[in-house]
């Protein structure tokens, strides 16, 4: 029964993750790792774009003919800040850009990767029994394609089909899929009911 479970877990986790979307989860993820791991370097950032603001205001109100020494040494200070303001924007985008290729890998191990490897490596067995001659003929489908036709042992109904990883991978994807969608029926406002206004002249004249 373990079998049961953990593939309809992996589908779940799939369609979990493609109905929240990627992005979504990608800024989350890295809202969390930021604020964990890059405090420092977005603080300093902060803290480089409030200097720089205050330089090029104070500059802006400084004479370069009447006082060219500050008004040189305040573009100067201006100049340095918007270089390591640059060099660490792009050090904090490189690092978001890793960030993404790790999470991008992640998502798709959890999802496609370990779907396929469980696909892959239960390949010839059954996840379940169907009870003797449920779907007749076309319980063979159901086995489709590795998984043993029928039971093997003694006592045992030969007509009792069994159920492969991919067929069953599929079944618990339409069914999740359509609670899917009911929930969102139930969950999305109704739309109110326009009243043509010729409706309502009728109804006053009336």
């Amino acid at each position: 029964m373990s079998l049961i479970f953990t593939i309809f877990a992996l589908v779940f986790l799939t369609e979990l993750i493609s109905w929240i979307g990627k992005t979504v989860l990608f800024e989350f993820a890295w809202d969390l790792y930021s604020r964990l791991f890059m405090n420092v370097s977005y603080s300093r950032q902060r803290q480089l774009q409030a200097e720089l603001l205050t330089a090029k205001k104070e500059l802006l109100q400084t004479s370069a003919q009447d006082q060219f020494a500050k008004w040189a040494k305040l573009r100067r200070g201006v100049d340095k800040g918007l270089a390591d303001l640059e060099k660490l924007n792009g050090e904090l985008a490189s690092s978001k850009t890793g960030f993404s290729l790790k999470f991008n890998t992640l998502m798709w191990v959890l999802t496609t990767g370990l779907s396929f490897f469980v696909g892959w490596w239960y390949r010839k067995a059954a996840v379940f029994y169907l009870p003797p001659g449920w779907l007749g003929p076309l319980g063979w489908w159901m086995a489709f394609p590795f998984a043993p036709k029928v039971r093997e042992g003694l006592m045992i109904d030969p007509r009792q089909g069994s159920v492969s990883v991919g067929v069953w991978q599929m079944a618990c994807r339409r069914v999740i899929k359509v609670g899917e969608r009911t929930v969102k029926n139930i969950l999305a406002p109704s739309e109110p009911v326009a009243v043509p206004v010729e409706m309502e002249t009728d109804s006053k004249s009336s």
